[in-house]
C-alpha cells in the first residue's frame, strides 16, 4: 500500500517549480536565463522520476482506479477533491511527465522571458497530469480548463509572426467547445447529486437527456481531438507556436480528446455514445482520408506534420466508437505512439529551423548527406508515422483497423485508404528533404545533431521500437479496463 499521495506529489511538483522560478532575481542576462531553465528542468525531471512510480505500484491483474486520493474539498458545495488512475490514464500521465522536460530542453534556444517561458511549461505540466488523474467533475473541468492559459501564453507570446490570431483562435476554439461541457457538468451533478466521476458512470440516464448531454461533450472533445470540420485552429496553432509548444500541443493536448471521449462519453453516456456511433465513424473516416490529402499538398513542414495529426486521430475515434475491444486497444495505442512520434516529428523540425530559420520543404534537399546521424533518426520516425511492422504506429493502426473490421468492412476499406496516403505523404516529405544532392551553399553548411539534439531524439526512438516490439508491456497495463469496456458497450465478452 503506498502512504504517500504519489499523484498529489507528480501534480504540484511543477507548481513548486513555478513558485521557485517567480523567487528568482528579476533579470534578462544569459546567466539568469540559464538559472531558470535548470531549475525547470531539475523540477521537470523529479516529477518524471517520481511519475514512474506509478507502473510500479499499479496492480495490472486487478485493473481499476487505483491509488486514490480522496478529502472533502467544498463542503459547502459537496465538492470532493477525488484523484486516481486506471490502466487507462495511466500512460496518460507517464506521457506528460515524459514530454515535458524534452519540450524544455528542446526550449533551451528560447532567449526573450526564458524564465516566464519555463514556468509556463511547468504550468501546463500540472493541469495535463491533474485533469487525467481527476475523478471528481468539477475538478477535473478545472484542469481541462487550465490547461488552455499555459498554452495560450506559450503561442501568443514566444510563436512566430501571426502568433496572436493563432493564438486566439486556439484559445476561442477550445473554449467555447467547453462552455457546453460545463452546462452538461452542471446537468448531470444535479440529476444524480454527486460530482463524483466513479458514480456518476454508473448511473443511468434518461435517454432523451443522454443525447443532449452527449452532444455537449462531443463539443468540447471533438475540437480537443481535433475531428474534423473542428480541426482548423490546428494547423494555425503549429505553425505559430514554438518547437517545444508543438510537442506539447501534439504530443499530449491532443489526447485529451480522446480521453474525454473514452472516460465520459463511453463510461458514462454508453448508450448515446451508440446512437451516435455512425455519426463519430464518418467523420473520422472524412479526417483520415482528408487530413492526408492536405497533407499532400503542403509546402510547410509543420503544416504537413500538424495536418497528418489530424488523419492519425482519425484512427483514434474511429476505434474508441467501433465499441470493440481490438478498436479500444487500437486507439490508446495509436495514442500512445502519435505522442511519442508526433513529439519526435516536431523537434526534428525545430532542428532544421533552427539552422536555416525556414521549414519550407522546397529550400532543402540533400540534407542527408551534410546530417547523417539526423537523416537516421528522423527515417525512424518517418517510418513509425508510416505504420511500418517493428515500429510503435504499426501495433495501434492494426488494432483500430481491425476494430472496424469487426464493426464493417466497408469502415476498415476507407481507414485502409489512410495508411496508403500516409506512406505517400510521409517518404514524400522525407524524399524532398534528406535525399539528392546539397546544392544550396547554406544547406551544405548545415552541422549534424549536437549532443543536446541527440538526447532529445534517444528516449523516444527507444520507446517508438519498444512500443513496436513489444506492445504487451503496455497493454497489459490497461487490459483490463478496455475489456470492461467493451464488456459493457457490447454486453458480451469479447
Amino acid at each position: 500500500m503506498v502512504q504517500i499521495p504519489l499523484l498529489s506529489l507528480i501534480t504540484f511538483l511543477p507548481l513548486l517549480g513555478v513558485v521557485a522560478l517567480a523567487l528568482l532575481p528579476r533579470g534578462q542576462d544569459e546567466k539568469q536565463a540559464r538559472r531558470a531553465r535548470l531549475i525547470a528542468l531539475m523540477f521537470a525531471g523529479v516529477t518524471f522520476v517520481a511519475s514512474l512510480a506509478l507502473p510500479i505500484f499499479y496492480d495490472a491483474v486487478v485493473g481499476g482506479f487505483q491509488l486514490i486520493e480522496k478529502a472533502v474539498w467544498m463542503p459547502s458545495m459537496g465538492l470532493v477533491y477525488h484523484r486516481g488512475v486506471d490502466g487507462i490514464s495511466l500512460w496518460f500521465v507517464l506521457l506528460s511527465t515524459l514530454l515535458t522536460p524534452l519540450a524544455m530542453v528542446s526550449g533551451f534556444v528560447v532567449k526573450e522571458r526564458a524564465r516566464s517561458f519555463m514556468a509556463a511549461l511547468l504550468l501546463l505540466e500540472a493541469m495535463m497530469i491533474g485533469m487525467f488523474t481527476s475523478l471528481d467533475f468539477f475538478l477535473f473541468y478545472v484542469f481541462f480548463e487550465g490547461v488552455l492559459i499555459p498554452m495560450f501564453l506559450i503561442i501568443g507570446v514566444w510563436g512566430g509572426e501571426r502568433r496572436v490570431y493563432a493564438a486566439m483562435k486556439f484559445f476561442l476554439y477550445t473554449f467555447l467547445g467547453s462552455v457546453l461541457m460545463l452546462v452538461a457538468i452542471f446537468v448531470m451533478v444535479m440529476k444524480a447529486g454527486t460530482s463524483d466521476m466513479t458514480a456518476l458512470m454508473g448511473f443511468a440516464f434518461p435517454k432523451e437527456m443522454a443525447v443532449w448531454l452527449w452532444l455537449a461533450f462531443f463539443a468540447s472533445f471533438a475540437v480537443k481531438t481535433p475531428m474534423w470540420p473542428f480541426h482548423t485552429w490546428l494547423p494555425d496553432a503549429h505553425v505559430q507556436a514554438p518547437t517545444a509548444g508543438s510537442v506539447i500541443l501534439a504530443g499530449v493536448l491532443l489526447k485529451m480528446g480522446g480521453y474525454g471521449f473514452i472516460r465520459i462519453s463511453l463510461q458514462m453516456l454508453p448508450e448515446a455514445s451508440a446512437t451516435f456511433a455512425p455519426l463519430v465513424v464518418a467523420l473520422s473516416l472524412i479526417a483520415i482520408v482528408y487530413g492526408s490529402l492536405v497533407a499532400l499538398a503542403q509546402t510547410d513542414m509543420k503544416k504537413l506534420v500538424a495536418y497528418s495529426s489530424v488523419a492519425h486521430m482519425g484512427y483514434v475515434t474511429l476505434g474508441i466508437f467501433s465499441g470493440t475491444r481490438e478498436g479500444l486497444d487500437g486507439a490508446m495505442m495509436v495514442m500512445l505512439s502519435h505522442g511519442l512520434v508526433s513529439a519526435a516529428l516536431f523537434l526534428g523540425v525545430g532542428v532544421v529551423y533552427e539552422r536555416l530559420h525556414t521549414r519550407d520543404i522546397a529550400r532543402f534537399g540533400g540534407v542527408a548527406s551534410v546530417m547523417p546521424r539526423f537523416a537516421s533518426v528522423f527515417m525512424v520516425f518517418t517510418l513509425a508515422a508510416v505504420g511500418l511492422p517493428g515500429t510503435s504506429g504499426f501495433v495501434g493502426e492494426f488494432l483500430a483497423m481491425q476494430g472496424a473490421w469487426l464493426m464493417d468492412h466497408r469502415v476498415a476499406a476507407v481507414a485502409a485508404l489512410g495508411i496508403v496516403l500516409g506512406a505517400v505523404y510521409m517518404l514524400w516529405l522525407y524524399a524532398r528533404v534528406f535525399f539528392g544532392v546539397a546544392e544550396k551553399a547554406d544547406v551544405k553548411e548545415m552541422r549534424d545533431l549536437t549532443w543536446r539534439e541527440a538526447a532529445l531524439f534517444l528516449p523516444l526512438l527507444f520507446l517508438v521500437l519498444w512500443l513496436g516490439l513489444y506492445p504487451t508491456t503496455f497493454t497489459k497495463v490497461m487490459d483490463v479496463d478496455v475489456k470492461h469496456l467493451a464488456f459493457s458497450l457490447q454486453g458480451e465478452d469479447r
